[in-house]
């Protein structure tokens, strides 16, 4: 089990993402208000339709993010990336979880509870539109997710999903070929076939859970070439 403490927890989301870019006072603030929190692999974070709360912020670790209309099944479309919040829905509509994340490995996260941001913007309207960010960099990642799936040739999609998920900070990417597929909307067989080119090529090194990628930007020129 990876141990992180309180002073690492802090350093690393003040470094990295949404924090990193904002004001030093309401960074502290956040900090100081935030309880630092250990998911162990399969824990759920929250779910669809889970009652309001407040944001989440990737300290440590592998999840998924998973979402879907309110009438589907959640469906895994992206990875948590160090230093980035979530959550914030449900503060600005006071509707419930509008999506899911669950951990793959050991994770650690700091959690801001809807009390203390609803405390922080009485005391300081201002701050909502620091929280309303996390809304935009939310929308940076969808909008990324989607250009990957226009890809029309099959091998660049899963090439240019591949080198999307190195964003997550590790080398190994602890998903299954089944899982990838979901992602790129292809078949388990097509991703099969995929990843024995790229190993090929050197890119990665397969194995049963996990992708190792050993040349993120050759995955990246790949996908973004034309057929």
């Amino acid at each position: 089990m990876v141990r992180i403490t309180r002073m690492k927890a802090e350093n690393t989301m003040s470094q990295q993402g949404w924090l990193s870019q904002l004001p030093a006072a309401f960074r502290s603030e956040v900090l100081r208000r935030s309880v630092l929190m250990r998911f162990s692999p399969g824990q759920t974070v929250f779910r669809l339709g889970d009652p309001i709360g407040g944001i989440y912020g990737l300290v440590h670790g592998i999840l998924t993010i998973n979402t879907a209309p309110p009438t589907a099944t959640p469906r895994l479309i992206h990875l948590g990336v160090p230093g980035a919040w979530t959550g914030e829905g449900c503060f600005m509509t006071r509707q419930p979880r509008r999506g899911e994340m669950r951990a793959i490995t050991d994770t650690w996260m700091m959690h801001l509870p809807l009390d203390a941001m609803d405390q922080m913007v009485a005391r300081e309207p201002e701050l909502l539109r620091y929280f309303g960010f996390i809304s935009i960099y939310g929308c940076d990642v969808l909008i990324r997710v989607i250009h990957d799936l226009q890809k029309p040739g099959v091998d660049r999609r899963i090439a240019s999903i591949l080198h999307r998920l190195t964003w997550v900070g590790a080398v190994s990417i602890p998903l299954t070929q089944t899982e990838l597929g979901l992602m790129a909307n292809v078949s388990r067989k097509q991703v099969n076939a995929a990843l024995k080119r790229f190993a090929a090529a050197g890119w990665i090194a397969n194995t049963y859970r996990s992708i190792m990628i050993n040349d993120a930007e050759g995955l990246r020129r790949f996908a973004s070439e034309e057929d």
